[in-house]
């Protein structure tokens, strides 16, 4: 293996975020990794802070930004009960067991909650409509974790 392209390699990723370069040439295979610091980490607003709904495009770059407004208080919150991952449907492929606009009943499945390989039914616990389910399928949530927006009937 030529040391010359070792090196090559390791000066082109200096100063750069790649964490790993690996490739595979005829005479073996490589693997250069860096150290880039710590993670950045972004925590969730405080439950003070309003948050306000916008969606508008940031000049020039063609990006837009959203942010999803908090529920009037005529909205009752599901929140997760335990932390876990959330689904939508009872396995994959099958049919979610409620989608945003559903009429549900007070202890109808809303989705499941894996926890520890147990999976745990999450109910309604009002009758009422699903207004908004602020969960992807297939996301890890936490305790108290807002899940579905309900709108009471």
């Amino acid at each position: 293996m030529n040391k010359d392209l070792i090196f090559e390699i390791i000066e082109k990723i200096q100063g750069t975020k790649i964490e790993e370069v690996e490739f595979e040439t005829p005479e073996g295979k490589i693997k250069v990794k860096q150290y880039v610091g710590p993670k950045e980490v972004i925590s969730a607003p405080s439950p003070q802070m309003p948050v306000v709904e916008v969606k508008e495009e940031i000049r020039g770059t063609g990006a837009t930004v959203e942010i999803e407004s908090k529920p009037e208080k005529k909205y009752h919150v599901i929140k997760s009960p335990l932390v876990g991952t959330f689904y939508r449907a009872p396995s994959p492929g099958a049919p979610p067991f409620v989608e945003e606009g559903d009429i549900v009943s007070k202890g109808q499945v809303l989705c499941i909650i894996e926890a520890l390989k147990v999976m745990n039914e999450i109910e309604s616990d009002i009758n009422g409509k699903v207004v908004k389910i602020l969960v992807e399928n297939g996301q890890p949530v936490e305790y108290g974790q807002e899940l579905f927006y309900i709108e009471p009937t």
